[in-house]
């Protein structure tokens, strides 16, 4: 039977357990799934995250075994995976979810194979249907711990928009309402590239000038590609494109950045990767650029990022070439 103060949460890591807890906050209640049945048992046990040791969890957040207990009566889903694993996840739920249910995601990329907008996947998997993306300047540390966020909500649907907005806003998160699916997509994918670049330049210590630089002609970048897709210019100034950048880029809670300081300083992307965790930009960035160039977008710096993770430079000869190129109008 539906109950809409339920919330099915597809993922169980750090910013989806972060996320639970803002709905559990407001009241609702939750049902989340992982893969990963060891940590779920782990979790159950303990009522702690291991992304998140210092924050018990309510019982309102009910840890289960299948997705299919996960999303049975559920009118409304969350799911906060890697975009990695996103399509693959949209194919898991695909027998269990019904016409009737709503699907938000808190997942930031575009598909590393298909080079897809997470949207046109859900859309593609399960079918037309309300469909909603958190994104914004947000640690899934802060947000579980209670402190002061803001995020930008991109929906197709006024009404599925004000319930997401009820069940997870409070004092503490601002949720601001957009209908930009695409400026929302191409911002939160664009940005943990740009934070690479970023973390490369600072591990290389080119000092603070350089990074200024590359966060603001990383979002000329941005817009550029967004406008180019469709996307709202607009979008690219708020929390889900200038506030979201400048976040990833200067804060070392940020994995993307912690993987181009790595990079900045000599270590190679696959050692990196393994010391650090799952990192977002690595995997989107070949992604970002086939949409650019299908689009005939120039992503100079974006681009540079992708020849470093390739192998193809290194990122002496990637800041060259960005150093190299000839002088134009700034607009």
């Amino acid at each position: 039977m539906d109950d809409p103060q339920r919330l099915a949460v597809v993922g169980a890591g750090a910013w989806g357990t972060a996320l639970a807890l803002r709905w559990t906050r407001a009241g609702g209640e939750v049902r989340q799934w992982g893969r990963d049945g060891g940590k779920l048992a782990r979790i159950r046990a303990t009522r702690r995250n291991e992304y998140l040791p210092d924050i018990p969890l309510p019982e309102s957040i009910v840890l289960v075994d299948g997705l299919a207990e996960c999303l049975d009566g559920a009118s409304q889903v969350l799911v906060v995976v890697p975009s990695a694993a996103f399509a693959r996840t949209l194919q898991q739920m695909k027998p269990f979810v019904r016409a009737q249910c709503r699907i938000a995601w808190a997942t930031k990329g575009f598909d590393p194979s298909s080079g897809a907008m997470l949207h046109e996947l859900v859309t593609n998997a399960l079918g037309e249907r309300p469909m909603a993306v958190i994104a914004g300047p947000t640690f899934a540390t802060e947000v579980a711990r209670d402190l002061p966020a803001a995020v930008s909500l991109a929906c197709t649907d006024a009404r599925f928009g004000q319930t997401l907005s009820l069940g997870l806003g409070g004092e503490t998160f601002r949720v601001y309402p957009s209908d930009d699916m695409v400026g929302a997509a191409v911002a939160g994918a664009v940005k943990n590239v740009l934070a690479i670049a970023a973390g490369i330049a600072d591990g290389m210590a080119l000092g603070a000038n350089t990074r200024a630089a590359l966060i603001a002609r990383g979002l000329a970048e941005m817009t550029r590609l967004g406008s180019a897709l469709g996307a709202q210019a607009e979008t690219f100034m708020g929390l889900a494109g200038l506030g979201d950048l400048v976040l990833t880029c200067t804060d070392d809670q940020s994995r993307n950045r912690r993987f181009g300081l790595a990079l900045g300083r000599g270590i190679s992307p696959i050692d990196a990767e393994r010391e650090i965790g799952v990192v977002e930009g690595k995997s989107t960035a070949a992604a970002v650029m086939r949409r650019a160039q299908a689009a005939g977008v120039e992503m100079p710096i974006t681009e540079q990022v992708q020849r470093v993770l390739d192998g193809t430079v290194s990122v002496s000869i990637a800041l060259k070439a960005l150093l190299a190129r000839e002088a134009r109008r700034e607009f």
